[in-house]
């Protein structure tokens, strides 16, 4: 059974594992502080080109989140998210376990606008009730949109104005990058975001994330709060060797070009089969609305994930392609399709 359920039921970039091979037994310092992190952090410094941002590496997303907003927030504050947001939907309220209120706003494609944020901040007005401190994204979102270069300007500069920090999540950032419309690169977010989280753990890494803060006044003792949340691992090289692969030569960004690339490749092939879709993602998550009997039929074969049920004959399910995804995988899938839309 082929799995279209994430990006990251593959092992690891060749690279990576080839790279930890190499290594044999050789010997590094612990807890993030070795030769290979400080060897990714400089690769990553040449994109963001900000010599001033704290970069720190962490084992995964829900940690990272965690972390960072509750380094960055004092204990009334509470952070804004779409109501599809990772934070909100998809890790078990850690945020809110930390103490901090998760603000959502409803966003049919899962992105923030100033209109929608203002009347959160109109609704919080005074000490009777938790203050908005953080805005937080994702690009791309979990319903795979991305927001452009244009959209996220006028979002942070709205940030800026009402004194709001703005979290970007970027567990898939290269796939937003890599789309088009996008016209971001990652120089730019050092004047566009507060917080950059970098994806690892969907973009080929074995498992990870980069997390770099651009505010000054975030900075200090970042990683007394890593260790209290329990995100510093001792083997801290394992990260900085992966973020060194990644950041050699812009595998980074090319892996994340080819996952859109096969997904913009299984989204031609399914609406020519007349599938429509939840959001008009140009990234490598797809959001098809499935009739149920087709849905069964799919499912013999190949492993989806369930998203929501616009109605009682129809199931929305996501397909996501990866770094790994072959093309002839996705024809093979879409000659599939076609033979079980005709046998319905």
């Amino acid at each position: 059974m082929y799995s279209f359920k994430n990006d990251y039921s593959e092992n690891a970039h060749p690279s990576i594992l080839q790279k930890l091979m190499d290594m044999g037994m050789e010997q590094n310092n612990g807890y993030g502080m070795d030769a290979h992190c400080e060897r990714a952090k400089q690769l990553i410094q040449t994109y963001i080109q900000c010599e001033e941002a704290s970069i720190h590496f962490l084992p995964g997303g829900t940690i990272t989140n965690l972390t960072a907003i509750s380094h960055i927030l004092k204990p009334y504050e509470a952070v804004i998210s779409s109501n599809t947001g990772h934070i909100n939907i998809h890790e078990c309220g850690a945020i809110e376990a930390t103490g901090h209120k998760v603000l959502t706003p409803p966003s049919d494609d899962g992105k923030l606008t100033p209109e929608l944020i203002a009347p959160i901040l109109d609704a919080h007005e005074d000490e009777f009730f938790v203050h908005p401190a953080c805005v937080y994204i994702s690009n791309p979102t979990e319903v795979g949109t991305i927001y452009t270069k244009s959209e996220l300007e006028r979002l942070y500069t709205y940030c800026k104005e009402h004194d709001l920090l703005l979290f970007l999540d970027g567990a898939r950032l290269p796939m937003a990058l890599g789309a088009p419309e996008c016209q971001l690169e990652m120089k730019d977010f050092k004047d566009l975001t507060d917080i950059l989280f970098i994806g690892g753990t969907k973009v080929g890494a074995l498992f990870g994330e980069a997390l770099v803060i651009f505010r000054k006044e975030l900075q200090a003792r970042f990683r007394f709060s890593m260790k209290r949340s329990g995100s510093m691992l001792a083997k801290g090289w394992l990260l900085g060797v992966q973020f060194e692969q990644l950041f050699s030569d812009g595998l980074y960004f090319e892996l994340g070009k080819h996952a859109d690339r096969t997904a913009m490749l299984l989204k031609k092939g399914m609406a020519e089969a007349g599938i429509s879709f939840l959001t008009d993602s140009p990234t490598n998550q797809q959001f098809p609305i499935l009739p149920n009997k087709l849905k069964a039929r799919i499912e013999e074969k190949y492993s989806i994930s369930d998203w929501s049920k616009p109605d009682e004959d129809h199931t929305c399910v996501r397909f996501c392609t990866s770094w790994a995804t072959k093309e002839e995988d996705v024809l093979l899938f879409l000659e599939d399709l076609k033979q079980m839309i005709a046998s319905l």
